[in-house]
C-alpha cells in the first residue's frame, strides 16, 4: 500500500506509481490525480490523467478508459 505524506500514516512511504502506465512520481509531492475504486485509492500520472479526463470527470472507473 502506498502512502502519502500528511495521509495520517506514520509508515515509511513508497513512491506513487500510476494506477494506469506505471509510471513512478518523482519528487514528495505529486500533481497526480488519486482515485477510490471499489474502496481502493488508486493514482494516475499527470499524462494519463490528462488523457482520460473527461472518463475522470464523469466518475467511470479506470476499468472503462
Amino acid at each position: 500500500m502506498t502512502s502519502v505524506p500528511g495521509d495520517g500514516d506514520d509508515s515509511e512511504t513508497e513512491p506513487l506509481v500510476c494506477a494506469r502506465c506505471g509510471t513512478r512520481a518523482e519528487g514528495l509531492v505529486p500533481t497526480w490525480t488519486c482515485s477510490v475504486e471499489n474502496g481502493v485509492r488508486q493514482y494516475f500520472c499527470d499524462t494519463c490523467s490528462r488523457e482520460n479526463l473527461r472518463s475522470i470527470e464523469g466518475r467511470l472507473d479506470s476499468a472503462w478508459w
